[in-house]
């Protein structure tokens, strides 16, 4: 805060050429707004990230590894073996030919096809999580940034305003219209007004760093503009279902319940089936001969009862977790909600505050000023706490956009917000 003191009464010729400056100055921190960014050109600049960046090509063959898996898993579990024999003792000469195949009695592959199905499953809301988490950091990330992008204009707004009340203070002190001591405030309010305009500089670059890792490009995304907030949100379109943790649950619960199927499976042995066909000489005589065998393992020593009871705790486990996620899901959602609520009232109230208008604020106190009821110290005061108000209100709008994308993720909407398909296997747009 500025404390300027100045005299009151009657304004100078220079004191009305410098307050004509000041207004200037003032309304012009207004006139040249962000341009406002449409719901449309974020999810097309959010999807063209995405596809660009690495964390897509790896979730991609990520996935392409689970579908191979996935289609082994499906794959017949045994292949037919060919035999070839032959016995020649003395002028006894057998020669035989087989085949033999362990045939799938008990559904062994249609149990590991579902496993199969129900990893991918898993796979794929795991990438869905991927690519959400990237696309609530890009938004996030872009929110801050027009944060502190409107902040460092209204900064550098703030600073050519206190520069030219420097300038005019200096002048002033040089025709004797006012002491050392008020010069030099002047000019400590300027000095201080730079500093902070450095740390809101500082902030910017931090900004745009932070949102380079995430795969923004500064100079290449559309803006938000200065009255620009997003919608409420609408319950009809929430899929709690849809929020990442919950899938990942959900295929988790899922691929516990195949794995016990394939483990009651392996616990029943599969035949071997093998027919032969050759010939045996016997000295001058031959036959022919044929022959079938039939071969069963005998789960005697190891019944793999163990790896059933394990599957099925595991998958009791996983049911327990699934209970849990959801009602974690159901509370952040419910917090995500009435927070982005609330943040979204305060805007509202904030943008319908008479005091929030700049250039009605700057008119008012230049009528006070011309009539003499305020000093020039009362009307800088004033000026710098319109100004304050302002960097509160950029420094609300970032937080209103960080709290409808958090509330997007929670309530499942994200996707449908960005425009990616529905399916998690979609990773590319």
């Amino acid at each position: 805060m500025w404390f300027f003191l100045l005299p009151r009464g009657r304004l100078t010729v220079r004191a009305r050429r410098w307050h004509a400056v000041l207004m200037l100055s003032a309304s012009a921190i207004f006139s040249s707004p962000l341009m406002a960014a449409t719901p449309e050109q974020l999810s097309d600049a959010v999807r063209t990230a995405w596809a660009a960046h690495p964390a897509a090509a790896a979730t991609e063959q990520t996935l392409a590894a689970a579908r191979a898996r996935a289609d082994a898993a499906g794959r017949p579990l045994y292949n037919p073996e060919i035999e070839l024999d032959v016995d020649d003792e003395g002028q006894d000469r057998t020669t035989t030919a087989g085949i033999g195949m362990t045939l799938d009695l008990f559904g062994k592959r249609d149990a590991r096809a579902a496993a199969g199905d129900a990893a991918l499953a898993l796979a794929e809301a795991q990438a869905h999580l991927r690519r959400a988490t990237f696309t609530q950091a890009w938004l996030q990330g872009w929110a801050e940034r027009q944060a502190a992008q409107h902040r460092v204009q209204l900064g550098a707004q703030r600073v050519a305003l206190v520069k030219r009340f420097a300038e005019l203070a200096d002048k002033q002190f040089g025709v004797g219209d006012i002491s050392s001591l008020e010069r030099d405030l002047a000019l400590l309010a300027r000095d201080q007004t730079m500093a902070e305009q450095a740390t809101l500089l500082a902030d910017a670059a931090a900004a745009d760093e932070a949102f380079r890792v995430v795969g923004g490009l500064p100079g290449r995304v559309p803006d938000s503009g200065t009255d620009e907030v997003p919608p409420a949100l609408t319950l009809a379109d929430e899929n709690l279902r849809a929020v990442p943790e919950q899938r990942i649950a959900m295929a988790q619960s899922l691929q516990a319940e195949r794995l016990v199927t394939v483990a009651a499976s392996e616990r029943r042995a599969d035949p071997t089936v093998r027919l032969r066909a050759g010939q045996v000489d016997l000295g001058p005589t031959s036959d022919n001969v044929i022959g079938l065998t039939v071969s069963v393992p005998l789960f005697v020593r190891n019944s793999y009862r163990a790896e059933g009871v394990a599957t099925q705790a595991d998958s009791a486990a996983a049911a327990a977790e699934l209970q849990l996620v959801s009602l974690q899901v159901e509370a952040r959602a419910e917090r995500a909600r009435v927070t982005y609520a609330s943040v979204r009232d305060a805007w509202t109230l904030w943008a319908k505050s008479p005091g929030t208008d700049v250039e009605a604020r700057a008119g008012l106190l230049e009528r006070l000023w011309r009539a003499g009821e305020i000093s020039t110290a009362d009307y800088l005061i004033q000026l710098q706490q319109t100004l304050d108000t302002a960097l509160a209100g950029a420094d609300l709008q970032g937080r209103v956009w960080r709290a409808y994308v958090d509330a997007l993720y929670a309530t499942g909407q994200l996707d449908a917000w960005v425009g990616f398909e529905s399916s998690a296997s979609e990773v590319t747009p």
